[in-house]
């Protein structure tokens, strides 16, 4: 019965109750709401014991990411004609870690750090479109995250986007704000890419320095709207002079000008959205601000503060799941 069931010796889950437990936590807010949910389909299971397997597994599906960045990736849908255009998108978040003092009641050291979560996406243009009410969705993407170098960020998004397709993209686009670790990383790991600045992230700076010009909130509307047309439109060189030549006024709304014209100094060769628009490219990297969104919802609730460890093995279990790695977790090597 043990053999039927698929137990190995002094295994007390089967690996299909595994599969649907570690399922479950990806998809909940907590190993509490998982525990929850396994009195409709199993009987209860607690808590503790979804987050043993979750480390558990979470070390196993991490040992084998390693393993596979040692390898060349294969994509894994080759019989099929090359994509027009492969979509590189980065963005962080941060999430509650425990720090040295963490537990101690007398301490001069943190019991509280945050760390930026450096999350990643890719897909192929092809697997993106509309739904019926005009809402922008992707069918089929890939989902990195990491706590740590942008350089092993790097690899890992890499190794994943080209198994799902990116070496046979005619062409490359990397679209993120105006974080300088993710254009440094571009500039490293993907030189020859397309660089687009979030459409709407460069909205929300020209806002920020019209009000410092301007001062009146009227005359920052009337000074804001045109030029945020023409940035759009294929005008943004004219917009990109015009903002070099400003003169900062004095005192605080000065040091805001000041920025932010150094801000679209260094962002002026990503800003060409009306030749990305007409090409059918995305001008907007909303697509991983969501799944930013998403993965604050699982891992920055009330009350959770993670360890290292403890973050990166759910986070692996999670990507095994998006990636098409899920069933090389229960191999028996």
């Amino acid at each position: 019965m043990r053999e039927h069931w698929g137990l190995s010796a002094h295994q007390v889950m089967s690996p299909t109750l595994e599969q649907k437990l570690a399922f479950t936590a990806t998809l909940t807010d907590s190993f509490e709401k998982a525990s929850q949910m396994t009195a409709n389909w199993s009987g209860p299971v607690e808590a503790s014991v979804i987050h043993a397997l979750v480390q558990r597994l979470g070390a196993k599906a991490e040992q084998q990411t390693q393993e596979r960045l040692q390898q060349l990736p294969r994509e894994t849908e080759r019989p099929r004609a090359p994509s027009q255009l492969g979509v590189l998108m980065m963005d962080g978040w941060f999430a509650r870690f425990r720090g040295e003092g963490w537990g101690k009641k007398k301490t001069q050291k943190d019991r509280v750090e945050w760390h930026e979560i450096k999350t990643g996406l890719f897909y192929r243009q092809e697997q993106a479109g509309p739904t019926e009410g005009g809402r922008g969705v992707i069918s089929q993407k890939v989902i990195v995250r990491w706590q740590g170098a942008p350089l092993e960020f790097g690899q890992r998004l890499n190794w994943e986007a080209m198994r799902a397709g990116l070496g046979r993209a005619k062409e490359r686009l990397v679209l993120a704000d105006g974080g300088k670790w993710i254009w440094n990383l571009t500039q490293d790991r993907w030189a020859s890419a397309h660089q687009g600045l979030d459409f709407w992230h460069g909205s929300e700076h020209l806002w920020e320095l019209g009000r410092a010009y301007c001062a009146e909130e009227a005359r920052s509307k009337s000074w804001v709207q045109p030029r945020l047309h023409q940035l759009r439109h294929g005008q943004e060189q004219a917009v990109l002079e015009e903002i070099a030549q400003l003169k900062a006024p004095r005192g605080e709304r000065g040091k805001i000008v000041r920025r932010e014209k150094n801000y679209f100094a260094e962002q002026a060769g990503r800003m060409n959205y009306k030749e990305l628009a007409d090409r059918g490219w995305p001008i907007g990297s909303g697509a991983v601000e969501s799944q930013c969104n998403q993965s604050q919802d699982r891992f920055k609730g009330a009350g959770q503060f993670w360890t290292s460890a403890g973050f990166r093995h759910l986070c692996a279990i999670d990507e095994a799941r998006h990636n098409g790695h899920w069933d090389e977790l229960w191999t028996t090597a």
